[in-house]
């Protein structure tokens, strides 16, 4: 009995030897003046980012695993912001990960996020400092100044490659500011050997946040290249649309924060670019295509617009019906943050189905970067959700689907966001749209999506194999054990477009 009450205590002793007590963050107190130069390129209103990171390859300004972030009130350039993580408007993502780390270096970057026309940090106009380091001790001083401001993107000069930029009407009009429209354009390889030739046309949506200047690095790429200035590659005009808004990605569609920008593309870009590439419209050869939220992009157009277009292929598209938003159901559940079971809701996984990011840590991650400390203006993947998909608040932002802290669901608000709910907009309109629609839908996704947008994939899919009067023909394919758009290729959808053009 003695040796057993002996090696009870020296188990319990153990126990607390090994429980070593929490550390202290460390804090930072940090400095930011604004270069001579850069005072006159300054706005006010912005949100300045501090990021660091102990991985000397990453920028971090777009790798970061520690962000902190703040909206300077009335800050007056030619004078210092203190940015001091003891404050309590102070914000940050990770700065427990410092814990422990004394005498360890680590990088940093500040970033002034101030372009009112795009929500994004790394976009034109956003004012930024070299990259720097510093020993992490108890409290850590820097000086920092902001010295460089981002430049306009610029597309690679070729012969095939043409650009589109224009300024649109209506969205001036909505926003009371010019507001610009951009699209870069890839000519078949026969187009200058056919002078007033009509080529079928496809309009590429880029993926989340994604920009016209993608048609750089196409070009670029010596097997798409080598293959597509060929006699035998796809006789298409291959159109890579641009994603910018001022709220993050506007999804091409009308929103009543974005503004029509679902007009704007069908009235006045594409006219545009059609016009200058000789397109003809009678031809019915108007195709989309587009990965993840270019996926969404490119199924949304083609049932908001059945009769403009005239087929599309969607890879990994964002969900397609809300009641599986991801694991979501915003219609029923009662937050974003953790499943009916009560456990932390995921927001990404591995292809062998491992959690790895909880949707608490991704909207803590847009709180951060927001000017407003909520995801509506991060310009990141929910902040570009709910601009799109839902109202307008008083205060002239986008009205929160979801509490920013307790992830807690407005279901008024979530209500709101049917009408851009693809499945329930077929359930509703399949007797016109659904003849409407044969022979032009093909998607793709994989069952191990990192997103888990596959599940709302399964359900339209489920949708679509009950329907009548007509039977849909949407061709719905899923590959085991495939994740978040690991099937794209640039030429495999050109080759289809090229032979339903063609007709077979």
């Amino acid at each position: 009995m003695k040796i057993k009450i002996t090696s009870f205590l020296i188990f319990c002793f153990s126990m607390v030897v090994v429980s070593a007590p929490a550390q202290e963050t460390p804090s930072l107190q940090v400095k930011i003046a604004v270069s001579p130069e850069m005072q006159k390129s300054f706005q006010q209103g912005g949100r300045l980012l501090l990021h660091l990171t102990s991985q000397r390859e990453k920028d971090s300004r777009n790798k970061s695993e520690i962000t902190i972030g703040v909206t300077p009130q009335n800050w007056n350039p030619s004078r210092t912001f203190v940015i001091d993580t003891k404050n309590k408007n102070v914000s940050n993502n990770g700065m427990e990960k410092l814990s422990g780390h004394n005498s360890e270096k680590y990088y940093y970057k500040v970033v002034y996020k101030q372009n009112i026309d795009d929500g994004n940090e790394s976009v034109e106009g956003n004012l930024f400092s070299p990259i720097d380091s510093f020993i992490l001790s108890k409290e850590v001083k820097l000086n920092i100044t902001l010295q460089s401001v981002i430049p306009a993107a610029t597309i690679v000069e070729h012969k095939f490659v043409k650009t589109v930029v224009i300024q649109s009407k209506c969205l001036s009009e909505f926003s009371g500011r010019p507001r610009f429209l951009k699209a870069a354009v890839l000519l078949p390889s026969g187009y200058f050997e056919n002078p007033g030739k009509a080529y079928p046309i496809c309009y590429r949506a880029p993926g989340l946040n994604g920009r016209y200047t993608a048609i750089n690095g196409q070009i670029k790429e010596k097997e798409f290249a080598d293959w597509w200035f060929t006699a035998s590659a796809p006789q298409v005009i291959y159109v890579f649309l641009d994603s910018q808004g001022p709220y993050g990605d506007t999804y091409q569609v009308d929103s009543e924060n974005n503004g029509p920008c679902g007009k704007a593309l069908t009235q006045e870009l594409i006219p545009a670019i059609e016009k200058m590439v000789n397109y003809h419209p009678e031809s019915k050869k108007r195709y989309l295509t587009g990965k993840s939220t270019g996926g969404w992009v490119a199924f949304g157009l083609q049932v908001l617009y059945p009769d403009f277009f005239d087929g599309t292929w969607s890879y990994s598209p964002d969900p397609v019906d809300f009641g599986h938003y991801g694991l979501i159901d915003i219609y029923q559940d009662s937050t974003i943050f953790y499943n009916r079971y009560g456990y932390l809701q995921p927001g990404k996984r591995t292809t062998y189905g491992e959690p790895t990011f909880s949707m608490q840590d991704w909207i803590k991650g847009e709180n951060v970067v927001s000017r407003t400390n909520d995801y509506r203006v991060s310009g990141g993947q929910f902040g570009a959700y709910n601009a799109v998909f839902g109202p307008k608040g008083k205060d002239g932002l986008p009205t929160l689907m979801f509490d920013p802290i307790t992830g807690k669901i407005d279901h008024t608000i979530a209500k709101q966001w049917e009408k851009y709910d693809l499945t329930k907009i077929l359930e509703r309109n399949w007797t016109v749209l659904g003849p409407k629609l044969q022979g032009k839908i093909w998607i793709w996704t994989g069952d191990m999506d990192g997103l888990y947008s596959n599940v709302a994939t399964r359900f339209l899919k489920m949708y679509l194999d009950k329907t009548e009067n007509p039977k849909s023909d949407a061709k719905i394919s899923f590959t085991p054990m495939a994740g978040h758009c690991q099937e794209w290729s640039d030429k495999v959808v050109l080759t289809m477009v090229a032979q339903k053009a063609s007709g077979h």
